[in-house]
């Protein structure tokens, strides 16, 4: 980047998000049928889950019973390299991805806009530094380490994907950084003294605007976010102007970051696209956490795929989610954190259900994330790019090159 464009300083504004854009018949026609009283709710019949205290119970149960597998994390598990960032805006004419653990990844566009999704950067994921799940495998860099991040994209509250001390760091290192998340979270992120924050319901979208001015300042860019029904267009402004589409989408999960506010604040996915004006956009839909159907307690050591169980009734939305929002160069797609399967099932996808939502929205290219990092379920850490591979054999998709397992820290183009 040159020094005269690492000087541009971008103005921000910010608008509504838009009502207008595509969206399911329902969603238009009626009361929102994931809104519930002062909370959320799943709104399908793929949906069944246990409460909080009732599946902590089962799976102390399941502990102190023997019934439970006790993943061994005893090294080597996922390699883990340092991460080689883009030192410009426009170091690149193909979309970069770098995943950074978990659920964590780095977007860079061709556009030059810079995105962060679900970043968690503690050693644990709890609400307390010396308690709760450990990190088995190293963060790949720091927050320090990453040049640009123009937006943070949050897919709920659970202590895996929204940090405290992560996303005040952030802020820190970046104050022009934009944060976006799901309804009912705005207000954690104002407690927390991050302003520049914008919530959404499921299948608003916003225009997301980077619009340089002359300056010396070395301030990084400050974004400008308008609703998609303005209208407007951002490229007939001049300059050197990076603009997206953020669509806050639906997922299958539940959120709460205590024992009594489960629902309370919603989840969801995300798509964001972004292009230089003479381009097609690059897409990218970062499914958050999400399960896809809810498989019964009789299925337990079985394959809940087989004739038995298939069925059982699969979540819409992802379908839905393909009709109207895709196709997407990219798709970012859990496959962990699924075991035992009649507990886990409703709220996290294993490698076969993440294979359906990867055909279902319409991904052309996916990586595999929610898994490496730490332990929050039953399977072994290296079970589930095994079972990825199996399942996209058993569906009739390439084993390589079209849904693909990374080592932390590094970067695939598309």
């Amino acid at each position: 980047m040159s020094a005269q464009t690492s000087a541009i300083l971008y103005a921000a504004t910010v608008a509504a998000p838009s009502l207008s854009s595509a969206r399911p018949e329902d969603e238009l026609t009626k009361k929102k049928a994931h809104h519930k009283g002062k909370g959320f709710t799943n709104p399908w019949e793929s949906w069944s889950s246990m409460g909080a205290l009732e599946i902590g119970r089962a799976m102390i149960v399941r502990r102190l019973t023997g019934k439970a597998n006790i993943p061994d994390t005893t090294p080597p598990t996922v390699p883990v390299r340092p991460p080689e960032f883009l030192n410009s805006r426009h170091g690149t004419d193909k979309l970069r991805a770098t995943w950074l653990g978990h659920a964590c990844f780095y977007v860079e566009f061709p556009s030059g806009l810079r995105v962060l999704f679900d970043p968690v950067f503690t050693d644990r994921c709890s609400p307390f530094s010396w308690l709760g799940p450990k990190r088995y495998t190293d963060p790949p860099c720091q927050i320090k380490d990453i040049p640009t991040i123009d937006a943070v994209i949050i897919s709920h509250n659970h202590y895996d994907h929204l940090s405290h001390p992560t996303v005040t760091e952030i802020a820190r290192l970046h104050p022009n950084c934009h944060f976006f998340a799901p309804l009912g979270n705005k207000k954690w992120f104002l407690d927390a003294g991050i302003n520049n924050v914008t919530e959404m319901d499921w299948w608003d979208e916003v225009d997301f605007t980077l619009t340089p001015s002359p300056s010396t300042s070395k301030e990084s860019p400050r974004p400008s976010i308008t609703s998609t029904e303005d209208g407007c267009n951002p490229s007939s402004a001049g300059g050197d102007i990076i603009t997206a589409r953020i669509s806050c989408l639906p997922s299958q999960h539940i959120a709460n970051r205590g024992l009594f506010d489960r629902g309370a604040t919603l989840w969801s996915s995300w798509s964001v696209s972004s292009a230089p004006s003479t381009t097609t956009p690059s897409s990218v839909y970062f499914a958050g956490d999400t399960g896809y159907r809810a498989v019964p307690l009789s299925s337990d050591g079985q394959d809940d795929w087989s004739e038995q169980y298939a069925h059982l009734p699969v979540c819409p939305a992802f379908a839905d989610i393909g009709r109207l929002r895709g196709p997407f160069d990219l798709g970012l797609i859990p496959i962990g954190a699924y075991m035992p399967r009649f507990i886990m099932s409703p709220m996290h996808a294993d490698p076969r259900d993440a294979v359906e939502i990867f055909k279902a929205t319409g991904c052309k290219r996916a990586l595999a994330m929610h898994w490496g990092t730490w332990v929050l379920t039953e399977e072994d850490v290296l079970e589930p790019p095994r079972k990825l591979r199996d399942a996209l054999k058993l569906r009739g998709v390439q084993e390589v090159g079209v849904f693909d397992v990374c080592d932390i820290g590094e970067s695939r183009q598309f």
